[in-house]
């Protein structure tokens, strides 16, 4: 029996952000950066692969460590080729840190992995036979002379090789300019093409998408491009996804060719559905966002579970995006949401959800973990904003009182040895849940909290309908793990659920509706 996805995709104390999907053969590989549980900075692992069946969303398993930060010669690993010029870390640091990448197959059937330390402006190149095995360090990005282009920043980058070349794009366009870019030319987003070699750049790079700098006037003016650039063909068109300067958004470009230039078209998601339906109040605290698009085809199957003749085949669309944890920017998780592309190829915002890759609404009669909650709150919703973080080298500041935030503790009977929860739920805070499917059957639920309070379980929203209250604590309970149940109202058809405390202060872990 198929196991049920559900935002984030990967097990609880997985924490891999910048998350860029590509199917390979029958599975879906997932590339991304690799934080901390409960990190002081970004990216401090090295990277690791997850995959799944393309019919079967919810069964991730982990592939292992494909590469290491000390393969890269910057960080020390033998190289006989010439080095290339790249900045002093003024962080402090000697190894630097493997940044959000990418990878393609090549013409040589062989796949390429594409990533950006920390603060090098330098793009490198990693290559292994499969998709998901050890990679080894080819060579940097570069011309055949050696030099690297001045123009645009090398990071984040994205690639895309198919018959008329192999194309990668890269950039970060920062509002200020940090230590050693004060006389930078950061345009945009930027576009070179490769040789086969997959390493060697054959052409000038070209502005595919407008920064801060070169905004003005242009379709990007109001979301102009940021950083996690990502490229993908759908149909007919090619789709440039980026983070805006909004920095909680990823916004898309199309373009008839992988060349460019992408006129901007619109935000997909939202990682605090900020604008989604109009939404000016953030459903959760927001933080950076980085992402990618990715096609999945699945064979059609009648009522018996036959595949129908013909072939025919249905198509989801998912946008993969990261969410934060621990109430800072540096413990991401990726999490994934089903996208709708209209006839004339544009995607209208998507709301952020707890069901995710499962592409339906999941089982109301079933055992959920809080961790999936998609929207998290504190009382004031106004004062819901953007996570805690620090610059390099300086200690995080404390979180705001009010702040409710995902964690765990140890717990050596748990998943991992881990036990995760929603801490801090103080009066008015809310934790929702979209979107699961009831019959009409279901007749009480059981929460698992710790503290004293009532928990009030709404339908649909804040102001919805009061379904349930469960009331918890006591001298004897309130600074241990207590499972609480209460008759609930009569509720059929698909529905969200949010869980807000009336009163008191509460850690809630997990809700069974039966």
């Amino acid at each position: 029996m198929k196991q049920a996805a559900v935002n984030p995709y990967l097990p609880f104390w997985e924490t891999i952000p910048d998350g860029e999907p590509h199917i390979f053969g029958d599975r879906i590989y997932i590339y991304g950066s690799h934080d901390k549980l409960n990190g002081t900075s970004f990216c401090e692992d090295d990277y690791v692969c997850w995959s799944a069946p393309v019919d079967d969303l919810g069964n991730w398993r982990c592939e292992g460590t494909i590469y290491k930060k000390e393969q890269d010669p910057i960080n020390g690993a033998p190289y006989d080729g010439g080095m290339p010029l790249y900045e002093p870390s003024f962080t402090g640091e000697n190894t630097r840190f493997l940044y959000a990448p990418d990878v393609t197959q090549g013409p040589d059937g062989r796949y390429y992995l594409y990533y950006a330390l920390d603060t090098v402006n330098v793009i490198s190149v990693a290559v292994c036979d499969t998709p998901a095995g050890t990679y080894e360090f080819l060579d940097y990005v570069r011309r055949e002379d050696g030099s690297i282009p001045t123009v645009g920043r090398w990071f984040d980058p994205a690639i895309l090789c198919e018959e008329s070349g192999n194309y990668l794009y890269y950039g970060f366009c920062p509002p200020v300019r940090f230590p050693g870019m004060e006389d930078a030319n950061y345009p945009g987003a930027m576009m070179v093409r490769l040789k086969d070699d997959m390493h060697t750049i054959i052409s000038e790079p070209v502005c595919v998408a407008n920064g801060v700098d070169t905004a003005s006037g242009t379709s990007y003016e109001e979301h102009p491009f940021f950083e996690a650039s990502s490229i993908r063909k759908i149909g007919n068109w090619y789709y440039f996804v980026y983070s805006s300067l909004q920095g909680h958004e990823l916004c898309y470009g199309m373009s008839k060719s992988p060349e460019g230039p992408f006129a901007f078209k619109g935000v997909i998601v939202s990682n605090g559905d900020i604008g989604y339906q109009g939404n000016t109040l953030p459903v959760n605290y927001t933080g950076n966002n980085h992402g990618g698009l990715i096609e999945i085809k699945k064979d059609i199957k009648n009522v018996s579970g036959e595949e129908m003749a013909g072939n025919e085949q249905a198509r989801e669309i998912y946008i993969f995006w990261h969410r934060h944890t621990h109430g800072t920017a540096f413990s991401r998780q990726g999490c994934a949401d089903r996208v709708q592309i209209l006839e004339d190829g544009t995607i209208p915002q998507v709301e952020i959800t707890s069901c995710g890759l499962n592409g339906r609404a999941l089982p109301s009669k079933a055992s959920y973990r809080t961790y999936i909650a998609c929207h998290l709150t504190e009382g004031d919703r106004t004062k819901v904003g953007q996570v805690i973080m620090s610059m390099p080298g300086q200690p995080l500041p404390p979180l705001p009182e009010e702040m409710p935030y995902i964690t765990e503790e140890l717990d050596r009977n748990a998943e991992h040895g881990l036990y995760p929860y929603i801490h801090n739920m103080r009066a008015g805070a809310a934790a929702g849940f979209k979107y699961f499917r009831f019959d009409g059957n279901e007749k009480s639920i059981r929460l698992t909290l710790r503290g004293r309070g009532v928990m009030e379980v709404l339908l649909d929203s804040l102001e919805g309908q009061r379904i349930a209250g469960v009331p918890v604590g006591g001298p004897e309970s309130s600074e241990a793990w207590t499972e609480v149940s209460a008759n609930m109202e009569r509720v059929e058809g698909e529905h969200a659920l949010y869980f807000r405390v009336k009163e008191g202060n509460l850690d809630f872990a997990e809700f069974r509706i039966q």
